[in-house]
Order: C-alpha cells, then sequence, then structure tokens
C-alpha cells in the first residue's frame, strides 16, 4: 500500500493533536476554562480617574483658640491685620529693636513709587527706622501694650520658672524668638526662666546675656507705660520676680 501524501499526513497529525485530551495527574485541578476578553467600556477611563480630595475641614475654636484638624504642625490661620494710626511723639515698640519714638510721616521715593513711610527713632541704639505705612502691621510695629496686657505680664514673673529638659542650644534659640516677638507676656516668661534669686546656681554667661536682653526689653516698655525710667522700671519688674 503507497504511503499518504506529505499534505495528507502532516493534517491528520494536527486534528489527532486537537482531538487528544492534555495529560494530567489524578491530584492536577480541573484546567480553567477560558476567559473572553471583554471590550473596553466608554466610561473605564472615568472609572481609573483618581477620587477627587475632600474639602478641607474648617478649624474648630475651642477655649480661645484656634485648632486646625487638618494635621498637628499645619500653620495657625492668619488673622487679618488691624489699621494703627500712628503720630509723632508715639511711643511704639518694633520687634527686634524694642522701644522707639515715632519722628512723623514722610514721602520717599524708591524704584519709581512715591511711599508713604514712619520715621521711628531708638535712642539707645542711635538708630532710625523707616516702615512703610502698608507693611507697619506686618512687620510688627505697634503701640505700647496696653495695661491689661503689662498686667499679666507683671503676673507672669510671680509664676514658677518652667524650664525644658532640653540643650541649651535649643533654648537658647527658643528664648531669643520669645524676646524677638515683642510680645511682653513672651518676654517676661524668659525672664522668669533665667531669672536666679540668692542660693539659687549661678548663671552661664551666655544665660546672663539673653536675660539683661529680656530684663532690658520689658524695662523699658514699662517705663514707657508708666511714663517713668528704665532703673525705677527694672526695680519694679524685680520686685514681682522676688514675690514669685
Amino acid at each position: 500500500m503507497a504511503a499518504p501524501p506529505p499534505k495528507a499526513a502532516a493534517s491528520r497529525s494536527a486534528e489527532a493533536g486537537r482531538a487528544a485530551p492534555a495529560m494530567t495527574s489524578p491530584n492536577s485541578p480541573p484546567p480553567a476554562p477560558p476567559v473572553a476578553a471583554k471590550p473596553a467600556s466608554p466610561g473605564l477611563a472615568e472609572a481609573q480617574a483618581p477620587a477627587p480630595l475632600p474639602a478641607p475641614v474648617p478649624p474648630v475654636h475651642a477655649h480661645g483658640m484656634t485648632v486646625r484638624r487638618d494635621g498637628p504642625h499645619s500653620p495657625p490661620p492668619r488673622q487679618p491685620s488691624k489699621h494703627v494710626e500712628f503720630k509723632a511723639g508715639d511711643h511704639v515698640v518694633y520687634p527686634t529693636h524694642g522701644v522707639g519714638t515715632v519722628q512723623g510721616i514722610e514721602s520717599m521715593s524708591a524704584a519709581g513709587h512715591t511711599l508713604q513711610v514712619i520715621v521711628v527713632t531708638f535712642d539707645e541704639n542711635r538708630m532710625t527706622l523707616r516702615v512703610p505705612v502698608g507693611k507697619a502691621s506686618s512687620s510688627g510695629l505697634r503701640k505700647l501694650a496696653s495695661e491689661e496686657a503689662m498686667k499679666e505680664a507683671l503676673d507672669t514673673l510671680k509664676g514658677r520658672a518652667r524650664i525644658k529638659r532640653t540643650m541649651w542650644s535649643r533654648r537658647a534659640q527658643e528664648y531669643e524668638a520669645k524676646i524677638n516677638s515683642g510680645d511682653p507676656v513672651a518676654i517676661a516668661e524668659v525672664v522668669r526662666d533665667l531669672h536666679r534669686n540668692a542660693g539659687q546656681p549661678d548663671q552661664s554667661f551666655s544665660e546672663r546675656q539673653i536675660y539683661e536682653q529680656a530684663m532690658d526689653r520689658l524695662a523699658a516698655e514699662l517705663a514707657a507705660i508708666d511714663r517713668t525710667d528704665k532703673a525705677g522700671a527694672t526695680e519694679k519688674l524685680l520686685q514681682h520676680l522676688k514675690a514669685a
């Protein structure tokens, strides 16, 4: 009998291969049925798009303070600045220079523009500062503290010192930040924490420097409020410290 043509033999071999089942062991799981590919739906791109971010949670006001719910390290909300009128002869406080006196408001040209500036002189430093009227509030320039605010500062001196158990370099930065804030209560905290009564350990050189700087700033503002000299204001501060 003659052998079949090569093409016929190949055709029978392919059909036999398709018809023969795959060899599996008795414990093998049954093969999964083939899954037909689904056509892409028109809304697939929209379904895969990222969900919009939730709206920010409004701040909560508790005990007179504003607490942000969107994280412990979120900066506090900026308060709207209040327009304060300054005139010649006013005693004012600039955070990094202390108490000064307004000499008046002048016009000066800068970059082709005319600015209204507040001229402030500081007798102790023998310097003159010119602050644009529009930047007075944001720069920290303010009038003398009210009697209520100064009373709170004096009461702070009577409190117990609160010294953190951290490295001195870290505490020194915090003390300097409080002094340069211009806030009389914060400055009083520095004086209270660094003051040494009789029988207490002596201050280091750097502690003494920061203490004297804070005492000088607080005494200068108290003297301007009480219309007395700085020596009398310093003695008044020491009396409050001794009452602690």
